[in-house]
């Protein structure tokens, strides 16, 4: 049953929680994704198996949860998952970030470093308003953001275009995190695809390169795509997952 919290910022926050042991494990989930998707409910399954308390929720402006996506960005989405953490789990945690979820989790860390003791990223999406997005567009997009406020781009996953407003490119830059050391003190494992079309490979090694960590490990799937969701990657998600908890005293 879907339950609500209300933000300090007053968003309504779609949410599901399982009760179970800790450390507890959230799912960070990505850009225009929502929490009713394959890795969060095959992680749901793994957390109830496990008696693992488990929490998955929907950013402002996706799913269930209030608000328009397109009045959205980066700040409000990790403001989301802060209060989210803060208010509806106890005791360390560790996060699961899909995609842009991989970049909210990095803030989340940054935001509650006594509460986040592991990382999991898949196909970790760190600055990719500025480094993808921003970096991507032509004379003429960057015109039309200017001028309006908005660009509309073809999606590999919807007949309908995908709409980037200025807000989202704007504050990102307020939020990103490989321009400035990155430590994060405890284990963290990277799974991404060689296939990936979206997040390429090269981001998951410069984020490797970039970060601090006592125990970090980056695994590479030939031909694995950005989704990320076959059964077999959703097996080595829970065997990464398996290892950080086993790491922090949680196996």
């Amino acid at each position: 049953m879907t339950q609500h919290l209300t933000t300090p910022q007053g968003r309504r926050i779609a949410f599901h929680r399982t009760a179970g042991r800790g450390p507890g494990v959230v799912f960070l989930g990505g850009f225009r994704s929502d929490m009713g998707g394959t890795k969060a409910l095959a992680l749901q399954g793994w957390a109830e198996r496990q008696d693992r308390a488990f929490l998955r929720f929907d950013y402002s402006g996706h799913g269930e949860s209030s608000g328009d996506f397109l009045d959205g960005c980066i700040g409000d989405w990790a403001e989301d998952a802060v209060a989210a953490i803060s208010a509806l789990t106890e005791g360390p945690q560790v996060l699961v970030g899909s995609s842009m979820g991989g970049w909210i989790s990095l803030l989340t860390a940054r935001a509650l470093p006594a509460r986040v003791a592991g990382l999991v990223g898949i196909a970790a999406a760190p600055d990719f308003t500025e480094d993808s997005m921003w970096a991507g567009f032509d004379a003429a997009q960057r015109a039309e953001l200017a001028a309006t406020g908005r660009v509309a781009l073809p999606s590999e996953y919807s007949d309908e275009p995908y709409v980037i407003t200025r807000r989202l490119i704007e504050d990102g830059r307020n939020h990103l995190v490989l321009r400035a050391p990155l430590r994060l003190p405890f284990p963290v494992r990277l799974l991404q695809g060689t296939a990936d079309a979206d997040v390429p490979p090269t981001v998951a090694l410069r984020l490797l390169d970039h970060t601090d960590s006592p125990d970090l490990r980056l695994t590479l799937v030939k031909g694995a795509d950005h989704r990320f969701s076959t059964s077999e990657c959703l097996r080595m998600i829970e065997t990464a997952l398996e290892d950080v908890l086993a790491q922090v005293g949680g196996a």
